[in-house]
C-alpha cells in the first residue's frame, strides 16, 4: 500500500478545527483511495491557560485576528502576538516529517521554513482575487471583524477600491443580511477560512455575482499537490 500523503493543518486558534478541516478534506480527498491522506492539526492557542489567552487578546486599535476556540467560541487576538507564536509553532511542525503544511488563515505573515512546503492561505486567496479583480468593475470583500475593515488596505492590496463589509463566521452574524451592502459588486470574496459552504450559500442568495470561498480556493490547490 502506498505511503499516505501527510498534511499538517495549522490554525491561529485552537485545534481541532471541526468547522473547517472536514469540509476541506471532503474536497481534497474526493476520488482518492481511502487512506491516501493522513491529517494532523495544530493550533497556536492550544494548551494556553486563561491568563495566557487574556494576554494574547487584541487591545483597542490593535491589528487583530478573529479565530475559533475548541469549544466554538470566537476570540479576537493580537496580530503581532499571534504571529510570533505562529512562527514558533511552524518551526516545530517543520521538524515532524509532513509532506505539506496548510495554514488556515488568510491574514498571516510567516517566516520561510527549512524543510516543509507551506500552503499560505493568504497568498493563495489574494493572488487569485488579484488576478480576477483586474477586470472587475467593483470587488466586494467580506471580513470577520469591523476593525479589519479599517486596516484592510495595510495588509492586502487589490485593484480599485474594494467595497468591504464585516461578518463574523464565529459570532452568529447573519451572512445574507451583511452581504446586502455588496449589491452591485461583480465579484465577491469571503476573505476568511472560517466561512463555510453554508455561509457561502447564504451570501449567494443575496449577491448577484460570483462569490469565492477562501477554504475552497485553498483546498483546490492542496488537492493538486497530492
Amino acid at each position: 500500500m502506498p505511503v499516505p500523503f501527510k498534511i499538517a493543518f495549522v490554525t491561529i486558534g485552537q485545534s481541532p478545527r471541526t468547522d473547517i478541516v472536514p469540509e476541506m478534506m471532503a474536497d481534497i480527498s474526493l476520488g482518492l483511495p481511502e487512506g491516501s491522506v493522513d491529517v494532523e492539526e495544530f493550533g497556536v492557542l492550544d494548551g494556553m491557560s486563561p491568563d495566557e489567552l487574556d494576554a494574547i487578546r487584541a487591545s483597542d486599535g490593535e491589528h487583530s485576528f478573529a479565530t475559533r476556540m475548541a469549544n466554538g467560541a470566537e476570540i479576537v487576538t493580537s496580530t503581532l502576538r499571534t504571529e510570533a507564536r505562529l512562527n514558533l509553532l511552524l518551526e516545530r511542525v517543520d521538524q515532524q516529517g509532513f509532506d505539506l503544511i496548510v495554514l488556515l488563515c488568510t491574514g498571516t505573515k510567516i517566516e520561510p521554513l527549512k524543510k516543509t512546503l507551506v500552503v499560505e492561505a493568504q497568498r493563495i486567496v489574494d493572488s487569485t482575487v488579484d488576478a480576477l479583480a483586474v477586470s472587475a468593475r467593483q470587488l466586494g470583500v467580506i471580513l470577520p471583524l469591523e476593525r479589519q475593515v479599517k486596516d484592510f488596505a495595510e495588509r492586502h492590496v487589490f485593484p480599485g477600491s474594494p467595497r468591504l463589509v464585516a461578518a463574523s463566521p464565529y459570532a452568529g452574524d447573519d451572512m445574507a443580511d451583511r452581504a446586502r451592502s455588496l449589491d452591485g459588486c461583480d465579484l465577491v470574496v469571503m476573505h476568511c477560512m472560517g466561512y463555510s459552504k453554508e455561509m457561502l450559500d447564504a451570501v449567494r442568495e443575496t449577491v448577484d455575482a460570483p462569490v469565492l470561498l477562501s477554504r475552497r480556493l485553498v483546498a483546490g490547490v492542496v488537492r493538486q499537490m497530492i
